[in-house]
């Protein structure tokens, strides 16, 4: 093991370098020549000639041809593994205090997906892009939820009403605030459960908390002590980001158990 992890720690101290990582997703773009890359990146050529040198030894990139250098197989499969670390990197003090919670494995490796999104911090700023959500949305909402902020409640219902099919799935230890029954009575949720536009479902115990629409999601993980945390949140339109959340939504949705409404307690 020790041969392997030091062949590897080589392979990363290659990569140690913001020149020789942006040369690697400069190629994953298209093929290039170190001079025409020089200009692009505005560097000097004696400079990105000695990194495509070392990226070539490495076996990273290789020169076709016609003279330019493209990605070798292992160098595009080196491009996929990065933005991981470009994530939890970003987002390193907040990771401090948070973690994946119940998140599988299978989609911590994926998180790379997650690295093009926007942290947004604040209960206020959490509650008003979570809104957003909502009024975006033309097709479905999709939620993952272990709170549910009254003042939420109203916005979403009304577009339920003008045909967004509703999918959630709620904690069995849901922070119910006091009057959602009520409200829910008042604006008729029942009668749009019975039309089919909503569907729900209930899990033991929810952490990450997830918002999402057809074009545009909203993640928010747990703290280190496991408890759920809406104070802060990662959000975005991005189409690799979407799909993490998609997946991850389909992969709680076929997991959880009936939801049993007699189990909430305001």
């Amino acid at each position: 093991m020790t041969d392997l992890f030091d062949e590897t720690a080589k392979y990363v101290l290659d990569l140690a370098s913001p020149q020789r990582m942006e040369i690697l997703f400069k190629l994953l773009e298209k093929n290039s020549t170190p001079t025409a890359l020089a200009k692009e990146i505005d560097a000097t050529k004696q400079e990105v000639h000695r990194n495509f040198t070392r990226l070539e030894d490495s076996g990273l990139i290789e020169k076709k041809t016609d003279g330019k250098y493209t990605l070798t197989t292992f160098g595009r499969t080196m491009c996929t593994q990065i933005p991981s670390l470009v994530f939890v990197s970003q987002n390193r003090k907040y990771f401090e205090e948070h973690d994946f919670g119940e998140v599988p494995h299978k989609f911590q490796m994926r998180c790379g997906q997650l690295a093009n999104s926007q942290h947004i911090k604040g209960v206020s700023k959490v509650l008003e892009q979570w809104k957003c959500v909502y009024k975006n949305s033309n097709e479905y909402i999709y939620e993952v939820l272990s709170e549910v902020p009254l003042d939420l409640i109203e916005p979403l219902v009304k577009k339920i009403k003008k045909g967004v099919k509703f999918n959630y799935i709620f904690s069995e230890s849901a922070v119910v605030p006091p009057g959602r029954k009520a409200l829910l009575k008042k604006l008729g949720f029942d009668k749009l459960i019975e039309k089919g536009l909503i569907e729900r479902k209930m899990e033991k115990n929810v952490q990450t908390v997830l918002v999402m629409n057809e074009k545009e999601a909203c993640l928010m993980f747990p703290t280190l002590d496991g408890d759920h945390d809406i104070t802060e949140m990662f959000y975005s339109d991005d189409a690799m980001f979407h799909e993490w959340c998609l997946d991850y939504f389909r992969y709680c949705w076929y997991g959880s158990d009936v939801f049993k409404e007699s189990k909430l307690k305001e």
